[in-house]
């Protein structure tokens, strides 16, 4: 079963990678076929400027990446010049006639009063250089959440009903773009808040029981005291660490092996470990504490009010172009609805992170890379998940 948390994700990514298989599905077919038309050659030439742009925008609206997008802006509307702005500033300006920049912040002020795209005259666009070719102007709103936050002005020589509506076109696309570089911000920061309320989640018990398990070999085990006291130290380290959402599939195993070395301290012969891994997926980035709070989840509820012996296995498989990672106990289960409501973030739960790693694994990678969880009373539980061996932003620190 999967929860049904739902996040927009990677939007950015795929409208870009769209504009730009659009771009090279009509570059191939110009070198088998050659243009059908002029239109075949315009649109690839517009699609691929388009699709450079986006990568700028995804910064959002600072003055390095107006900078930066502004010459393939101005490729696309064909302008003498194309200049940005936002209320009371210029971020940037792109072309000839540079002398008109002063112009813009005016120009675009009767736009964010109105959210309406504005023509301005050569009264307006006064010059006194008879060889600037700037004589004319059109600004039209970047509009983020129903509020224009900036303008974009195309400048040019002879204005025309055909360059008002493509300014109009380009800044809602540039608003597009900045919308969704606003939605990759948003969804970093919810990861990050998810992480801290994890790190607070699963430090609190674990460090009294892990403390409590070291002093237990003080006296009788001073070695394995002082080993054992090193991978708290190490576990902590790891799990309590900032900066990097991301890790390699091997560090966060060698963190999870850390924590059974720990447990097992406190359970005894009560716990036994198989761990089953494809030396292939070892390099595989994913979300930093995906994995232990499985593990975690499995001992405390699996295996933790069992009578005798509990086994837990972890195993990571690879799948070709994915792996899977999935934790498995033989304690004693629960009710599979009871899982669906902890997914569905509609019942509050002792269970570490469960939620929490489905809602991060989805935020990242998609829905349909959500836990999938089996299990039922006395049947024991298994929870596993997939992740691509390399998606786009996913990269662990280094």
């Amino acid at each position: 079963m999967t929860g049904s948390i739902h996040w927009p994700t990677a939007v950015l990514v795929a409208v870009t990678m769209l504009l730009l298989w659009l771009a090279v599905w009509l570059l191939r077919r110009s070198r088998r076929r050659g243009f059908i038309s002029e239109t075949d050659r315009a649109t690839y030439a517009t699609l691929h400027t388009a699709s450079l742009a986006s990568r700028h925008l995804g910064e959002g609206l600072t003055p390095e990446a107006a900078e930066r997008a502004g010459r393939h802006l101005l490729a696309i509307l064909g302008a003498h010049a194309v200049s940005i702005a936002t209320p009371g500033s210029v971020l940037s300006w792109t072309g000839t006639g540079e002398h008109h920049r002063s112009l813009a912040v005016p120009f675009g002020e009767r736009t964010l009063e109105t959210g309406r795209t504005v023509a301005h005259g050569g009264e307006d666009v006064a010059c006194s250089d008879p060889d600037c070719p700037v004589r004319m102007a059109v600004t039209a709103p970047l509009v983020s959440d129903d509020l224009v936050i900036g303008t974009l002005t195309a400048w040019t020589e002879h204005s025309s009903p055909g360059l008002t509506r493509a300014t109009e076109e380009v800044a809602a696309w540039v608003s597009s773009q900045l919308a969704l570089a606003e939605l990759a911000r948003t969804r970093n920061q919810v990861v990050e808040a998810e992480l801290r309320a994890l790190r607070a989640q699963i430090s609190p018990h674990f460090i009294y029981n892990s403390l409590a398990a070291i002093a237990s070999f003080v006296r009788t085990d001073p070695d394995r005291a002082r080993e054992l006291l090193l991978d708290f130290a190490d576990f902590t380290r790891y799990a309590l660490r900032t900066g990097g959402t991301f890790t390699t599939l091997a560090e966060e195993l060698r963190n999870v092996e850390r924590y059974l070395v720990l447990e097992q301290a406190r359970f005894g012969d009560r716990l036994s470990v198989s761990l089953l891994v494809a030396p292939e997926v070892l390099p595989v980035s994913l979300p930093y504490l995906a994995v232990q709070p499985l593990v975690e989840n499995a001992v405390r509820h699996g295996l933790a009010t069992k009578e005798g012996t509990g086994h837990v296995t972890i195993t990571a498989t690879d799948l070709g172009a994915e792996a899977e990672i999935a934790v498995e106990d033989d304690g004693v289960g629960t009710d599979p609805e009871r899982v669906r409501t902890i997914l569905d973030g509609a019942r509050a739960t002792d269970s570490v992170g469960l939620g929490n790693v489905d809602a991060r694994l989805r935020q990242v990678y998609g829905d349909e890379f959500g836990l999938v969880v089996e299990t039922a009373p006395g049947a024991g539980t298994k929870v596993s998940f997939r992740v691509p061996k390399f998606a786009p932003g996913v990269h662990a620190q280094a």
